[in-house]
Parts: structure tokens; C-alpha cells; sequence
């Protein structure tokens, strides 16, 4: 599983120019499922996200995390984030799961991060979203579960 993890003072997910989910202060995160994935990926990958220390202290570091501020998890799927790029221009996304599957692992990972204590809202998978947000910092990371694992 791949991940951009934005920092965020609010977001939004659109589809058909009707608002879906909402967030105020936490995490967007656009998730793209590869075709190898598993529930370890999931499990590696919520557990990661939940542990991140880059929410600021009262000294402006980085050095909270997301739980211990009270913060908010935007979910959004995001194929492309397994686009490769190594013969040619144009994407190709060989590399990302079949949709079945990559539905099921996104809601898994959905479901995760409640378990783990976090509001969790969510874009529509399949669908084509707006996506609207204020970066906080800007602090953007990115993981790799594959590369977590290693």
C-alpha cells in the first residue's frame, strides 16, 4: 500500500459537487492499493499513520501525534499513486489492485483506523473526486508498506 499523508487545518471530498465527507484539523491521506497487498499491508500501514509524530507541539516541532491532539483521518482512494513510469510517459497501472479487491482493502484499512481510536471520514472509491484541503506546514509524507517491511 502507498500513501501521501498531508497535514491538514480541514479538507473535503466532493462527487457531483455535493460534499461527502469533511474534516477539520488531522490527516488527509490518498491511498492507492497495489496488487500484491494484503491485511499485513493494512495493519503495517493504519498502525504507521497512527503512530506519526508530525502534529506541532506549543513549540511549533513536530513532535505529537495525531491521537494525542484529537485529530481527524480523510480517507480518499487513489489509484494512481501506483502508476509506473519507467518505460515511456504515459502511466501505466498495472501495478494497482483489481478494483474488488482494492475496495475491500481500502475499507479494511478504513475500519483499522477507527479500531485504532480515530474519526474517520471518506471519499467514494471508484469515484471522481474533488478533493479540497489546507495543507497545514506544508508536511506531506509519503509511505510504502512494501518498503516498510524491508
Amino acid at each position: 500500500m502507498k500513501a501521501v499523508v498531508q497535514r491538514v487545518k480541514k479538507a473535503q471530498v466532493s462527487v457531483e459537487n455535493k460534499i461527502v465527507s469533511r474534516i477539520g484539523s488531522g490527516f488527509l491521506v490518498f491511498l492507492g492499493v497495489v496488487g500484491t497487498d494484503t491485511e499485513t499491508d493494512v495493519d503495517w500501514l493504519a498502525k504507521k499513520i497512527s503512530c506519526l509524530r508530525i502534529m506541532a507541539d506549543e513549540k511549533a516541532k513536530m513532535n505529537l501525534s495525531l491521537k494525542q491532539v484529537g485529530g481527524e483521518i480523510l480517507v480518499v482512494s487513489q489509484f494512481t499513486l501506483c502508476a509506473d513510469l519507467r518505460s515511456g510517459n504515459r502511466p501505466s497501472f498495472i501495478m494497482a489492485a483489481p478494483a474488488e479487491k482494492g475496495e475491500k482493502l481500502y475499507n479494511l484499512f478504513i475500519e483499522k483506523l477507527r479500531s485504532l481510536g480515530f474519526k474517520v471520514m471518506s471519499g467514494v472509491f471508484r469515484k471522481k473526486m474533488d478533493v479540497e484541503l489546507v495543507n497545514d506546514g506544508p508536511v506531506t509524507i509519503l509511505l510504502d508498506s512494501q518498503k516498510g517491511f524491508s
